[in-house]
């Protein structure tokens, strides 16, 4: 299997308008939530990034954190991606990239700063490969997330190897090197773009990244699997001063 930002080279040509297809839809259900856990073993076992286990599921403590987001990325119906996507403030510091680089972020959410941690980034190899657009269209989730959430920075742990591709792609710069995350068997490093300064760069090349209001509310607002509501999160984003964006 291709890494994922391996498979989003190819797309660079065809990008006029890949939403036509595609469903976001956020994982609230039981259901919905497993079939994503399997995805990742899959995903994560074909490239190599993990170790075999009875389970065949990838599942972390941050599943049901107030401050994440999961989506499946449908096409046609079927799942063909996944995303979570956390938000970190000072008040909530709930992530992987936390948990493995809070040397780094910590003093930096001590000043306030807002940050999109858009991690568990996975696709079924097979259904991939008939679109390539389907990375793009899986990380505009982050990008959308910026947004409503008012962000100054998104996060990216990524490979060694794909760092360049990061950096030149979606303007990224390395904050940390690359360290061994557990459960994973090949080490990770953290990248950064300050979104307010590449945002409209990114957006000149890829102008499906765009996003309305609407679009957005509906994406962010949970309601049918779990107990915590946007309301609820929202009110203590709000401490922390971060406003949707119109």
């Amino acid at each position: 299997m291709r890494s994922a930002a391996e498979a989003m080279k190819p797309a660079t040509g065809r990008l006029s308008d890949p939403l036509d297809q595609v469903d976001y839809r956020l994982a609230e259900t039981a259901e919905e939530k497993d079939e994503i856990y399997r995805l990742r073993y899959r995903a994560y076992l074909r490239e190599g990034a993990i170790q075999p286990s009875a389970d065949e599921r990838v599942i972390d403590q941050y599943e049901d954190a107030p401050n994440a987001w999961t989506f499946g990325v449908y096409v046609h119906g079927e799942l063909y991606s996944s995303i979570r996507i956390s938000v970190l403030t000072s008040e909530w510091r709930m992530s992987p990239s936390v948990e493995l680089f809070g040397d780094v972020l910590h003093p930096k959410l001590d000043q306030g700063l807002v940050f999109i941690d858009s991690t568990r980034f996975v696709a079924d190899p097979e259904k991939a490969r008939n679109f390539p657009e389907l990375p793009y269209v899986t990380v505009r989730l982050g990008s959308t997330a910026g947004v409503h959430f008012n962000a100054d920075y998104g996060l990216a742990i990524v490979r060694p190897e794909h760092m360049a591709f990061y950096r030149r792609m979606f303007l990224h710069e390395v904050w940390s090197e690359a360290r061994l995350y557990p459960g994973l068997v090949k080490p990770v490093g953290l990248m950064a773009a300050h979104l307010p300064k590449v945002r409209e760069r990114v957006l000149a090349r890829y102008p499906f990244l765009r996003s309305s209001a609407f679009e957005r509310r509906m994406l962010f607002r949970r309601g049918r699997g779990q107990s915590t509501t946007t309301d609820d999160v929202g009110s203590s984003f709000a401490q922390a001063s971060i406003v949707p964006s119109s």
